[in-house]
């Protein structure tokens, strides 16, 4: 069309006034062409106001020069050197030499006295989770704070068993004793076959060595892993990991955990499910078996239940007027275990008792190598949940106190937690919430108060342990789960949670409903997939509206959501909330139609429909005329009143501007989307131009031809929304002023198209 066709001449007459708006060619490499006009219909061409801005020219990169200074700094070796390289990897040589005794050593002291006396009964009974003896829950808890006081970089975090590992410990554990052979119950048992016998210095490895040589090797690898991605910084796994994810999945890891302990509140021996459908077959089997249930072991659980529960509340509300919460775990333990020692509820009544507890220390042993293949994949998961949540707790406590975390540094801790103590029958840890909470509440200072909370369970170790042969396994249950009820609570955050974020609420509920009915695993991997297709969902069908203008200002917002917005005459400003890629380009043109009520490639067929018919009837009414000469007066009717559908197609715009504040980026396809855009609208005469684009959209812009190489770019991208329908108006108003002097009159323009 003739005003599409004018463009060009229209931006040269403006370019060469003087002082008009000036476009020069830049003439370094990397300078930039990218430039905006703006132009109001009331001012005259002079005083037209040009922005350039010159780019940086980009700094020569060679990898080979990267590398030779990467690895000239890393090569370096003198007594700097090495200093700053241990300082780093074991953080307790820079702040122990600083240690203030006088104003922290009290508060690490009453800290770890009281997270240790806690962490008893927790490390016996997270012990029988893991489908482990009690005793390797202490080793455990004993073991890893002494490793992380050394390198770690946070001063709260504590370290040692944690349920949602503990389950994904025990459930890897009871798969390959079913592998192997084992039977399920908590007596030893023999190994079936030579096959599947393993050699333990002085004979064949029971039930319980078996267990443990898998727990152990698989804290070997889940340390391994950890180690390997905190050394190769690969700390942005946890990303994806989102706080409703890791919510849902706990919670769904809390009712698994409770419903693999409920047959031990009922004293029933039942087989431990695995795979798909464990949390219902478990359920089932309850009920099945419920009439074989132990009275002592019911009445102990809920009589424990019914005193730790309230007093754990208690603890909760009232934590900031307490200066300790009550260790009220511990006493029940205490108290359980007299009761049952003195009435004999083993021999009297059947119920379950933790047995012999051994003292003091086991010699080191290697992990078994020939089960890394099939633990490589179970430690994964383990090893992913492990670091996430202790670098989360580090992060966040570390921004409540005021000091600095690394983040690779403490996974590097967390895996020196679970690589080393695999040699000392210790199973995968991390960092635990609750007993860190405690931590942090109780005044701790420095890590100092994981070395007497180890201490604590030093002298469970040599001395105590024993005592604890009477112990209900019952009582350990009700420990484990009156310790669930923070992931439980999480139920009551769902209404508002909705009300905030309706998708993130539906991740949660697909993490726990997969974590719980499908696999612990699993359920992860589904979690970290459907949140991670809720985000290319949120990317594929973005946001999208026009751009009014709000009075007196050069503020453009959506129209659809604030009143008294002025709509710009006979522009469109449409806004796009998302990147401009390949999933989304559809929806892109589709939703740009729909909001400006304009199809360019429809209006530009039904002119070309147009053109056709009256090209047929002209040559129809030419026929007529050498036949008849009767048909030539209707033949010129024709001509005169073109039906409706033949007249050429009119738009409400002639230009559209696309706010591009909201991209991020645009790829090849996105790029090819907005050349036809332009080029569609070219053909109705509507011109496209581009606001708000940052500076590696112009680069994709420019490199890519965006301007179809006879422009330089600067007329369609512009800084600012105001800037670009400022020269939007001033456009048409050029054009309004060349048609009134260059172009015939409508009706003759119509009557030589019709002729």
């Amino acid at each position: 069309m003739y005003i599409t066709a004018t463009l060009h001449g229209c931006l040269l007459s403006c370019l060469s006034s003087p002082g008009a708006m000036e476009e020069t060619s830049s003439q370094k490499s990397g300078q930039s062409k990218d430039a905006a006009g703006s132009l109001t219909p009331e001012e005259t061409p002079a005083s037209f106001i040009y922005v350039k801005l010159e780019e940086y020219e980009p700094a020569d990169f060679s990898t080979k020069e990267l590398i030779q200074k990467k690895a000239r700094e890393i090569c370096t070796c003198d007594r700097q050197t090495i200093i700053t390289f241990f300082c780093r990897l074991f953080p307790v040589l820079d702040w122990l030499p600083r240690y203030n005794i006088k104003t922290q050593l009290l508060g690490d002291v009453i800290s770890g006295l009281l997270v240790g006396i806690v962490a008893i009964p927790q490390s016996i009974s997270y012990s029988l989770l893991a489908n482990q003896d009690p005793i390797y829950g202490i080793y455990t808890n004993f073991f890893c704070n002494i490793i992380y006081v050394a390198v770690a970089t946070s001063r709260h975090n504590f370290v040692g068993s944690f349920g949602v590992l503990c389950l994904m410990i025990g459930q890897s554990v009871n798969r390959h004793l079913q592998l192997a052979g084992y039977s399920d119950d908590n007596a030893a048992s023999s190994v079936v076959g030579n096959s599947t016998s393993i050699r333990n210095g002085t004979g064949a490895c029971d039930r319980s060595c078996y267990a443990i040589t898998v727990a152990l090797s698989l804290s070997f690898l889940v340390g391994l892993y950890q180690i390997l991605l905190g050394v190769l910084q690969l700390g942005f796994v946890a990303v994806y990991l989102s706080e409703p994810l890791l919510s849902g999945f706990v919670t769904g890891s809390s009712l698994t955990i409770i419903t693999s302990q409920m047959k031990y509140l009922l004293g029933l021996k039942i087989p431990r499910h695995e795979g798909v459908g464990s949390f219902i077959l478990t359920w089932v089997d309850l009920f099945r078996y419920i009439q074989n249930t132990n009275i002592c072991d019911l009445v102990t659980s809920l009589v424990a239940l019914v005193v730790i529960v309230p007093v754990k509340e208690i603890n909760d509300r009232y934590k900031e007027k307490m200066k300790a919460p009550f260790p009220i775990e511990l006493l029940v333990v205490i108290v359980a275990t007299v009761i049952s020692y003195y009435f004999n509820f083993e021999e009297r009544y059947k119920s379950a008792v933790c047995g012999t507890i051994p003292t003091g220390f086991r010699k080191p042993t290697l992990p078994d190598i020939n089960l890394f293949s099939s633990l490589a994949v179970d430690a994964l998961p383990i090893a992913v949940i492990g670091f996430a949540m202790t670098v989360s707790l580090a992060e966040i406590f570390g921004k409540k106190h005021g000091y600095a975390v690394r983040a690779n540094q403490e996974m590097i801790a967390i895996g020196m937690c679970n690589l080393v103590p695999s040699f000392f029958y210790c199973f995968a840890s991390s960092a635990a919430l609750s007993k860190t909470l405690l931590k942090e509440s109780t005044g701790t200072q420095t890590q100092v108060s994981g070395l007497v909370t180890s201490l604590v369970l030093l002298l469970v170790l040599l001395w105590i342990a024993p005592l604890f042969y009477s112990l209900q396994t019952s009582i350990l249950g009700v420990v484990t789960i009156a310790n669930l009820q923070g992931g439980l609570r999480k139920f009551r955050d769902t209404p508002s949670m909705w009300r905030l974020s309706k998708l993130d609420t539906v991740v949660w509920w697909t993490t726990l409903l997969s974590s719980t009915l499908i696999t612990t695993e699993t359920g992860l991997l589904v979690g970290v997939c459907f949140a991670l297709l809720c985000v290319i969902f949120r990317t594929q069908r973005p946001r999208a509206m026009l751009l009014g203008k709000v009075s007196n200002t050069e503020i453009y917002e959506d129209q659809s959501t604030y009143k008294q917005l002025s709509s710009i005459a006979n522009i469109k400003i449409f806004r796009f909330e998302s990147s401009l890629y390949y999933a989304n380009k559809d929806y892109f043109k589709a939703v740009l139609y729909q909001k400006t009520g304009v199809n360019p490639i429809l209006l530009a067929a039904r002119l070309q429909r147009g053109e056709a018919q009256v090209n047929a009837d002209t040559g129809n009414s030419k026929s007529f005329f050498g036949t008849r000469f009767g048909c030539l007066k209707q033949a010129k009717k024709r001509a005169e009143k073109p039906p409706e559908d033949t007249r050429p197609p009119s738009t409400d715009m002639h230009t559209l501007i696309l706010d591009c504040g909201a991209m991020q980026f645009i790829d090849t396809v996105g790029l090819s989307v907005l050349k036809e855009t332009r080029r569609d609208c070219k053909e109705i005469g509507v011109q496209v131009l581009l606001a708000n684009c940052n500076p590696s959209i112009r680069h994709r812009l420019r490199e890519g031809g965006w301007a179809g190489g006879t422009d330089s770019g600067g007329q369609l991208a512009f800084h600012s929304v105001h800037h670009a329908v400022q020269f939007a108006e001033r456009w048409y108003h050029m054009q309004q002023e060349e048609s009134e002097d260059a172009l015939p009159d409508p009706e003759d323009l119509n009557f030589q198209v019709s002729s």
